[in-house]
């Protein structure tokens, strides 16, 4: 009964986090519609107001609506991440797998490649790559990918190569399955819970990272609304007028611990039923 009430909490947890995440995609699907000023028209007559009733995050240094900026910024910071990380996950795992089954030359090249990866700090390696690209949301959405994808490989590979020799596997080779076959239909599914716990536990890192480009001038460009830039932009006020920094933390703050828990929550609810 105590295992049954402790796997219940887990689920409840998991429920309401996943409402809450569902409310900022919304929130962040529907920034247009919900902004209450253009995010992007300047009224230099309101420039850096404090927060108040007709601007409840303030203005930044061009009289724009923070509030609308903040949550035009949601849209492209949040949704720049789910790409990424999805993009990562996709390909890492179709890399960890091909590796892990077929082996042979394939599997030495792919894993050197992500050992040459892995060799270098993630965020300096991205650095690198993002400068090299240029400036720009997908520029640095690609620096991210180019240096994030190996985890989700080598955590791939092991799995398939734990599996690829279970009686299940024999049996489907038996039945006349291709390789592709019984990779999809097969060892995919069963690899697929460590995969999406490692992409839940992700989004909040990538997040940051992405975020962390921005601020540097390698991601997002001015005027685009995300919340790496506005802080970069703002930085120079943060004693003067701290609103036009502290509206986009927080946001990220929000942001990440949600996604924080709720990998963490994910992690429990999969380990717990494991």
């Amino acid at each position: 009964m105590n295992l049954r009430s402790r796997a219940g909490r887990r689920r409840l947890r998991l429920a309401v986090l996943l409402a809450l995440a569902a409310l900022l995609l919304l929130v962040a699907a529907f920034a247009r519609q919900l902004c209450p000023f253009d995010p992007y028209a300047q009224d230099y007559a309101a420039a850096l107001l404090p927060p108040g009733p007709e601007h409840p995050l303030g203005t930044d240094r061009y009289g724009r609506d923070m509030l609308s900026r903040v949550l035009m910024g949601g849209q492209v910071s949040i949704f720049s991440t789910l790409a990424l990380v999805a993009a990562i996950a996709v390909f890492g795992t179709a890399v960890g797998v091909v590796c892990g089954y077929a082996g042979g030359a394939a599997d030495a090249v792919l894993m050197r490649l992500s050992d040459l990866c892995l060799a270098f700090p993630g965020l300096v390696f991205a650095l690198a790559v993002a400068a090299v690209l240029g400036g720009g949301v997908v520029n640095a959405v690609l620096a991210l990918a180019a240096v994030s994808w190996p985890k989700y490989a080598r955590l791939a590979r092991s799995q398939t190569l734990a599996l690829r020799r279970s009686d299940f596997i024999a049996a489907a080779r038996l039945a006349g399955g291709q390789p592709w076959q019984v990779a999809v239909r097969h060892l995919l599914p069963n690899i697929l819970g460590p995969i999406l716990v490692t992409a839940a536990l992700d989004i909040g890192t990538m997040l940051m990272e992405l975020a962390g480009l921005s601020f540097l001038g390698l991601g997002a460009q001015p005027p685009t609304a995300e919340w790496g830039s506005m802080m970069s932009d703002g930085r120079s006020m943060l004693q003067t007028y701290p609103w036009v920094v502290l509206a986009p933390g927080l946001a990220i703050f929000v942001a990440v611990a949600l996604f924080n828990l709720l990998g963490d929550a994910v992690r429990d609810v999969l380990e717990g039923d494991g």
